[in-house]
């Protein structure tokens, strides 16, 4: 008797748990569903609110009106150079300093920790960093999208503490047989942190991707900025053109709901198919150091 009852509360605490999943995935989803439904739709239909799952009117006016913008594609090269390149250097320069800080033979271990914990409470301000950002010669530079923001504190913490938790006993017997420092490194340690490596790779891709600030500030040249800052440009112009026109008011706000909706589209839909490809390892680097039931 006790074991049926057993079972039972197995039975209602699993479908509990299977309720609130769907529920949290379908509210998770909604919004990407919405946005997508609401950039394929008619302006107008957007304005009067008759958009709630699927498109309705189905047109690619919006679409249109975005990719007809010269040097849109030239801003897509360019943001997929700064993601490219610029999770390249970060990863290569994360990996470096956090493996050194992990090990306790490391003589400057313990100072090197505290002064890069230290930084992480301070910033420099927006001043000196913009005059320090002009007297390297960076600005108006493709470097800029990449130095200044080559290491990220949180991240070599992250990337120094999953090198923690590989096991002493495996680094003396690559160093007994004769492995030196580099490819210890790189032969057993990275291949042994590679869930976590995957998740900073997509942090690092996805700040890189929707970098607007850095661009906004110090890039001036038009074949030189990223994807965001000419998005913004186009809602910019769009609704310079639409308050400058013969156009009814109501027009004018269908038109830029749409366009607007159509940028988010345009901006966040290359980076959300990478991720697909890195789940498994998100997963497994998000559940490292939990413990087994």
């Amino acid at each position: 008797m006790r074991q049926k009852t057993d079972i039972g509360s197995d039975t209602l605490f699993y479908t509990i748990v299977y309720i609130i999943a769907i529920v949290g995935f379908i509210i998770t989803l909604y919004p990407f569903i919405y946005i997508l439904a609401v950039s394929f739709s008619s302006s107008h239909s957007v304005y009067r609110g008759e958009v709630f799952l699927w498109p309705v009117n189905p047109t690619v006016a919006g679409y249109k009106q975005v990719f007809k913008q010269n040097g849109l594609w030239t801003a897509y090269g360019n943001t997929i150079f700064y993601t490219v390149v610029g999770t390249i250097f970060n990863m290569v320069a994360t990996t470096i300093a956090a493996y050194p800080l992990s090990r306790k033979q490391f003589f400057a271990r313990r100072f090197l920790n505290f002064f890069i914990a230290f930084t992480t409470y301070f910033s420099g301000g927006l001043i000196p960093t913009y005059l320090l950002i002009t007297n390297l010669g960076f600005y108006n530079s493709r470097w800029v999208m990449i130095i200044p923001s080559l290491l990220s504190t949180y991240n070599v913490m992250v990337c120094r503490s999953a090198f923690s938790n590989i096991p002493d006993e495996v680094i003396e017997s690559a160093e007994i047989e004769g492995a030196n420092d580099w490819q210890i490194f790189y032969g057993i340690a990275v291949r042994l942190v590679t869930p976590t490596l995957a998740v900073l790779t997509l942090y690092y891709a996805v700040g890189h991707w929707n970098e607007f600030f850095t661009a906004l500030l110090y890039l001036s040249d038009n074949k030189l900025v990223p994807m965001q800052v000419l998005l913004r440009r186009v809602l910019i112009q769009s609704s310079s053109e639409l308050m400058g026109g013969e156009v009814a008011a109501d027009d004018k706000a269908a038109v830029s709901i749409q366009i607007r909706y159509v940028t988010i589209v345009v901006a966040t839909l290359p980076i959300l198919a990478i991720y697909p490809f890195l789940q498994k390892y998100f997963v497994k680097g998000i559940m490292l150091g939990a413990v087994k039931g």
